[in-house]
């Protein structure tokens, strides 16, 4: 396994639409290995392929945060959220793509998300708290949105432009 390079918004790539997994290869489990590894090692919660400069509906996630739980690692191919609750829930969102940025995000408190897994069963699952905002987060990811989309535009280019001299100052590096 081994740790991958996480792109940093503004990136072209983290704006697109990503293509459906038509078939889960070894090239794919490798990519899904690699991606849960980078994940825990960043660490965050939730990676989305295009994060990775892979434009493909991959996401990982695993959002036990108790100290000693075992850990629930998922891998999610072609991911789709298939109904979300009325009721709403705000929370303070942050990326592994937008490093020490946060914003208030409102999403549904509740989905229901069908996906295949490496074996490509079919799984659903409904998804409430902070799992149900983690995949919504990662479901737009590979739908070529990110989390400051939706915040107001002002915050938004003041987190953009935060996110550029970030990279200037790691390319000096």
């Amino acid at each position: 396994m081994a740790l991958l390079d996480i792109l940093i918004h503004p990136d072209p790539r983290l704006k697109k639409a990503a293509t459906p997994v038509a078939e889960v290869t070894p090239a794919l489990r490798t990519l899904a290995a690699d991606m849960l590894e980078t994940m825990y090692d960043a660490p965050g919660i939730g990676l989305a392929a295009p994060q990775v400069g892979v434009l493909q509906r991959l996401i990982v996630l695993d959002c036990v945060k108790e100290e000693g739980a075992a850990p629930r690692p998922i891998v999610m191919v072609n991911p789709e959220v298939t109904w979300a609750s009325d009721e709403l829930s705000v929370y303070d969102e942050g990326c592994l793509s937008i490093p020490e940025q946060y914003g208030e995000v409102e999403r549904p408190a509740e989905v229901d998300v069908r996906w295949h897994d490496l074996d490509m069963a079919e799984h659903s699952e409904r998804f409430s708290g902070l799992w149900a905002t983690c995949v919504q987060h990662e479901i737009d990811h590979i739908d070529g949105k990110l989390f400051i989309d939706y915040l107001k535009p002002l915050r938004r280019q003041m987190i953009t432009r935060k996110m550029v001299k970030l990279k200037r100052e790691r390319m000096r590096a």
